[in-house]
């Protein structure tokens, strides 16, 4: 059996009585939860940036038996939509022990608008450095939320674009990341079997493991590496693949999973992630987006088609020299059967694509060779690569 480090069961009271709320003025509870502690085996709710573009509703449910806290974040990126609609339902799950608080829709604005970046065009994965601040309010009031519950395992649910194989640059999807003590590996070796034999029909989709990048490695600022990295948390990144498969059938996946890495104290029913019963959950409000629609796509739909233009002109074929600025252009990339939703980049040559947009500058600061490539991907999750490399003498 799979033990958390720590045993704990929180009340709303202790917390919001040890933790100034309103000076932060981040997340906030009712009159109604600060004074009173809640019911067993019942969901309350609490509110992060109240009033502004990015608040959001939390949820903490206590169970009747004494157990682990356990953290589950959805909707960091808005346009990995299997991954938010889990979490909304998996935050009103009869729990068997501990406490679970939720942040299903931790980014409203990219959720709404169905992108990797919200309204204040950061990407928030990347706003939790460790050892420092978080980097943005958003990122700031989620973290206050974990200071809040000293959560034992977090769970931070995503989608990709590829599928992992050993290599990120291809992709992340089918796999479950983790923080990597022997209690975090077990768990993710059991859910990612439990799946495989159960839920997964085609051998190129099964789940796979993978550990944590160092703190020195590409991409930083990631939310579960901090929670690892400063506190004694299990942190776990589960990541499916959102093209070519059903919304419905990625959402019992990321629910599955969750099932499976809390199953040693959730006891969760095996019925609450059965795909037949997806139809008759509340979903008002996550309806799958005409881009996540596969019946809607045509059967000969096309690819889109990555293009690097610089300036100065064919940056690629001449030596350029120290501090000088290239300017990437991927606005002439083909968009195949419907448009280009997202433009992603690599400079830094360590496997991490970031969605910057169909422009970008970058600064020569040192001699060498320099990769940099281009992923675009349509709105139907089709997407294709393009490299080219800068260099100076």
């Amino acid at each position: 059996m799979v033990q958390p480090k720590k045993l704990k069961r929180r009340s709303v009271v202790a917390i919001a009585t040890s933790v100034t709320l309103g000076s932060a003025g981040l997340v906030q509870f009712t009159d109604s939860e600060e004074e009173n502690e809640p019911d067993e085996g019942s969901t309350d709710t609490f509110t992060l940036l109240e009033g502004t573009e990015h608040e959001t509703t939390g949820y903490v449910t206590l169970a009747e038996e004494a157990g682990p806290t356990v953290m589950l974040v959805g909707g960091i990126h808005g346009n990995e939509p299997a991954g938010w609609k889990a979490a909304n339902r998996i935050v009103h799950w009869d729990i068997g022990a501990g406490t679970l608080v939720g942040i299903p829709e931790s980014n409203p604005t990219a959720i709404e608008a169905g992108t990797r970046r919200g309204a204040d065009g950061k990407d928030l994965n990347r706003q939790f450095p460790t050892n420092e601040d978080p980097q943005t309010e958003l990122a700031q009031a989620i973290w206050e939320v974990v200071e809040m519950y000293e959560p034992d395992v977090l769970i931070d649910l995503h989608e990709s674009t590829g599928i992992y194989a050993g290599d990120p640059v291809d992709g992340v999807g089918q796999a479950i990341f983790h923080s990597g003590e022997s209690e975090a590996s077990a768990a993710a070796e059991r859910a990612i079997d439990h799946v495989n034999d159960h839920y997964i029909e085609d051998p190129e989709l099964e789940f796979m493991e993978g550990g944590f990048t160092g703190p020195e490695s590409s991409p930083e600022g990631l939310l579960v590496h901090k929670v690892s990295r400063e506190t004694d948390a299990m942190a776990f990144l589960v990541e499916t693949l959102r093209t070519d498969i059903e919304l419905e059938t990625r959402i019992q996946w990321q629910s599955v999973v969750v099932q499976q890495l809390t199953t040693d104290w959730w006891a969760v029913d095996e019925s609450v992630v059965d795909l037949d019963d997806v139809d008759d959950q509340d979903l008002s409000d996550t309806e799958p987006d005409d881009d996540d629609d596969e019946d809607d796509k045509p059967e000969d739909e096309e690819p889109p088609t990555a293009r690097i233009q610089t300036d100065p002109e064919n940056a690629d074929e001449t030596t350029l020299e120290l501090e000088q600025t290239v300017e990437l252009d991927a606005s002439d990339s083909a968009p195949g059967s419907t448009e280009i939703e997202t433009y992603e980049w690599d400079v830094s040559n360590e496997g991490s694509f970031d969605d910057a947009g169909s422009t970008l500058e970058v600064k020569i600061t040192a001699c060498g060779e320099f990769p940099v490539k281009l992923r675009v991907t349509n709105a139907n999750g089709l997407s294709d690569t393009e490299e080219i490399v800068l260099s100076t003498d």
